[in-house]
């Protein structure tokens, strides 16, 4: 069984806090409970780097989930040109680390482009359980 969510998000930094909320409600009422911490920090970096680098002023990002059997899939759509880069972090600077995060912590991580814009995702290898009970508790 496939599940898909979605909601736009505006280009503030506010929105990034909103998408990760979105995210996790939306995995834990999918009854994902396992990895939320890996799941929300990479929301994060995805949502920040489409709110810095992939938005132009006056439009939106779209946050998308889905789930196909226990991967659930992360993807942010932005209008941005240029293709993300996963660049190794640099200990002296402040920035420059998200997608590095989220290659590092999600299963599967990618960039699609597009004619206008791209998609940035991550899977994540789950335990789901019908009811929302933690199968390791």
């Amino acid at each position: 069984m496939s599940l898909l969510r979605q909601r736009r998000f505006p280009r503030s930094r506010t929105s990034v806090r909103a998408a990760r909320e979105f995210a996790l409600s939306t995995l834990t009422k999918w009854g994902i409970t396992s990895r939320h911490e890996d799941i929300r920090l990479c929301v994060s970096e995805l949502a920040t780097n489409g709110v810095l680098h992939g938005v132009p002023p006056g439009r939106q990002y779209l946050l998308q989930l889905s789930l196909d059997g226990d991967l659930p899939k992360v993807e942010v759509l932005d209008s941005g040109d240029g293709c993300p880069e996963v660049r190794e972090p640099d200990t002296e600077g402040c920035d420059g680390r998200g997608l590095f995060l989220v290659r590092e912590l999600a299963d599967e991580f990618g960039v699609i482009d597009h004619a206008l814009g791209k998609t940035v995702w991550a899977v994540f290898k789950v335990a789901v359980t019908p009811d929302g009970e933690d199968p390791g508790a």
